[in-house]
C-alpha cells in the first residue's frame, strides 16, 4: 500500500508494524485489509471507536490500531466472541 511519490505512514495493525500511504482514514483502511465494517470492533491507540466514527477518523503516523471481528459458534453456547482479525 505504499507508492514512492506519497509519504510513509507508520502503524501498528493487530501488533504488527506496517507502512501505508498518508494519511489514509480508517475507513479506507478496512476497505483496502477487506474487512466488513458491520462486524468489527476497532480500538486505536487505546480507544474504542464507534463504528459511525470509522468513515470520519484520519489515521495519523505512529497511530496502534486494534480490529477484531466476531465469531460465531463454538462451545460458548452459540454467543460469539471476538478474534483479531
Amino acid at each position: 500500500m505504499l507508492s514512492p511519490d506519497r509519504s510513509a505512514m507508520n502503524l501498528v495493525v493487530n501488533g504488527k508494524p506496517r507502512q501505508y500511504d498518508g494519511p489514509p482514514s480508517l475507513a479506507a483502511l478496512l476497505t483496502a485489509l477487506e474487512v466488513d465494517r458491520r462486524r468489527v470492533a476497532v480500538a486505536r491507540n487505546g480507544e474504542v471507536l464507534r463504528r459511525e466514527e470509522y468513515a470520519r477518523v484520519e489515521l495519523r503516523d505512529g497511530d496502534t490500531l486494534e480490529i477484531v471481528h466476531m465469531v460465531g459458534g463454538g462451545a460458548h453456547l452459540g454467543a460469539p466472541h471476538l478474534e483479531r482479525t
